[in-house]
């Protein structure tokens, strides 16, 4: 609250210099779903590329985001919405060529955070998800050919599920923080494709450098708001055999879920504690979400210990429920090799 007032005041002070009594204010929306469309319009007609769900909730950069296409969670209703209003945008905004559309969901209603009639860093990853080349086609269309000419009517609606997942070269840059936000810090990306979520996102996070943990403990250290979704993930992975470590208000919650971990201190209370079990190798997996400027600041010494240790990193809720739905896959199936014209081919039949 008192950063809230320091900054509205600086910005009265600066709209008053600039000639302007203007300020836009933006409401967040907490736990809500990101959603990514690419579509293709000739001015006209707009036809569906793809329709991606993020991994991580809205807040975090889309291009820092794990991105499923199709969706896995979102009602066929709510998918229905989202194409008709990404459809309505491109033939009001008259767009000729490729564009991009994101949008959040929360408690069932949509709401539509940017339109941006331009190809989008996502073209690459659903042109082969879909096995349809988006940026010929766009254009193609750019250059005059209408959808029909292409003989473009419906979305491509493939059977297997892909996963887009981003690379980030924190251990290139000493003392970065590996928490992900709304600024975008990811400089490449890797795609997995498989029959389920599981197994689409585990090759993902094997394409980006991350090896899947078989054995070893999981530290949980979770804001208060995650504590429910952590005793989920926490359940699966003691089934799994890890061994849980938590610090002290994980554990208690983990503890009325009748689900046993060990209690580490906070590195504010000294050795030993969470920071020092990492650098042992103790931990081979690492879930850890804040909230708040000081929580983040507390924290950053967790983070940056699993990067140097090369210890997995999960930042959020969403990503640790997706990461230990791989690691359970990886355990009870033989990972799929098959190249991109295989799993077209499988789907068209």
């Amino acid at each position: 609250e008192v950063d809230l007032k320091t900054y509205v005041h600086l910005a009265v002070e600066a709209a008053r210099e600039a000639g302007t009594q203007t300020i836009l204010v933006d409401e967040f929306l907490a736990d809500a779903i990101e959603v990514d469309v690419d579509a293709l319009g000739d001015g006209s007609n707009v036809v569906i590329g793809g329709v991606m769900q993020h991994v991580e909730e809205a807040g975090v950069h889309s291009g820092d985001s794990a991105s499923v296409l199709p969706p896995y969670t979102l009602p066929a209703e709510i998918v229905a919405t989202i194409e008709a209003q990404t459809k309505a945008l491109g033939k009001e905004l008259g767009v000729r060529g490729l564009m991009n559309v994101q949008f959040a969901v929360k408690d069932g209603k949509v709401f539509v955070i940017e339109v941006n009639p331009r190809a989008s860093r996502t073209v690459p990853f659903v042109a082969k998800a879909t096995g349809r080349p988006l940026a010929k086609l766009g254009v193609r269309v750019m250059l005059g050919a209408t959808l029909e000419d292409l003989g473009l009517r419906d979305a491509a609606r493939p059977k297997h599920v892909s996963v887009k997942e981003s690379v980030f070269p924190f251990a290139k840059f000493p003392g970065v923080d590996l928490q992900l936000g709304p600024e975008m810090r990811s400089t490449g990306e890797v795609m997995g494709i498989g029959h389920t979520l599981a197994e689409a996102f585990g090759k993902a996070q094997l394409a980006s450098g991350v090896v899947l943990p078989k054995s070893g403990a999981v530290l949980i250290t979770v804001k208060d708001s995650d504590k429910a979704q952590a005793c989920v993930v926490a359940a699966l992975l003691a089934e799994l055999g890890f061994s849980i470590l938590a610090t002290a208000g994980t554990a208690r919650a983990l503890a009325a879920a009748g689900i046993q971990s060990e209690i580490l201190g906070r590195v504010r209370d000294g050795s030993p504690h969470v920071v020092d079990a990492i650098r042992d190798g103790r931990v081979a997996l690492v879930v850890n979400t804040t909230v708040g400027a000081k929580a983040i600041r507390d924290s950053y010494s967790i983070r940056r210990q699993s990067l140097l240790s090369n210890v997995p990193l999960v930042t959020t809720m969403p990503g640790a429920t997706a990461f230990a739905d791989a690691i359970a896959h990886q355990r009870k199936h033989k990972t799929m090799v098959l190249s991109l014209q295989e799993w077209h081919s499988a789907g068209d039949r």
